[in-house]
């Protein structure tokens, strides 16, 4: 323990409690003398009131004596997971008042009408540009229990006869089924600078690859359909 170390500490507690010295004083019934001689390291209170302080100030008797607040591990992981939600909190009102709130943005469905997939999506778009959203995936051409070595998706636009790549998500976890792979898939393509109006039927495809242990790949092709035209 270091007495100036507590005096700095105590003072800092103070201040920033907009307790004057005599105030502090009264509080644990001291003579604003005794509170100067702790904040000069002259003394340091007596065990009473320092656990007194530690409850009125919700500080523990530790963080006193070493005259520093120390946060636990656990505390610093509460903090970063509270830090990362206010983000992404953040981030959803962003996207929101920028998309959803904008009078100019219309909206078509995206589908399709293979039959070992069921596909659902949406375009949001305006004269300018477009945002692609696709957020559920699933493989309805019978029980595939095969632990893929890897899966990745990739999302195609067909230009002039061409399949032009215009986003891919690979998963992140390895032996892993196509069901479990398609729960979690989630394409968003945000002012993806071709307007919509320009889309057609089947102008988008979604590949999916799936490698097997072996390094054989297992193709899926899936044309995606607009159920009506944009404007």
């Amino acid at each position: 323990m270091d007495p100036l170390k507590v005096s700095e500490f105590i003072k800092k507690i103070r201040k920033e409690n907009n307790l004057t010295q005599k105030k502090l004083a009264d509080k644990y019934n001291v003579t604003y003398q005794a509170v100067s001689k702790w904040e000069n390291g002259k003394n340091i209170p007596d065990v009473a009131i320092i656990k007194q302080m530690s409850k009125d100030f919700n500080i523990s008797v530790d963080d006193i004596l070493d005259g520093k607040v120390t946060k636990s591990k656990k505390t610093k992981i509460i903090t970063r997971i509270f830090l990362t939600l206010i983000f992404f909190a953040l981030v959803g009102v962003i996207v929101f008042l920028s998309i959803y709130i904008n009078d100019s943005y219309n909206f078509k469905t995206i589908s399709t009408s293979c039959d070992e997939f069921e596909v659902s999506g949406s375009i949001a778009y305006d004269k300018k540009k477009s945002s692609i959203y696709i957020s559920n995936i699933e493989y309805c051409g019978g029980d595939d229990e095969v632990k893929y070595k890897n899966i990745e998706s990739v999302l195609y636009e067909r230009q002039r006869g061409k399949l032009v790549e215009i986003d891919k998500e690979t998963s992140k976890q390895s032996d892993i089924t196509l069901e479990e792979y398609l729960k979690k898939l989630k394409l968003n393509i945000d002012n993806y600078s071709k307007a919509c109006k320009n889309y057609n039927n089947n102008s988008l495809v979604l590949e999916i690859n799936a490698k097997k242990n072996n390094n054989k790949i297992v193709t899926y092709k899936i044309p995606l359909e607009l159920k009506e035209n944009c404007n």
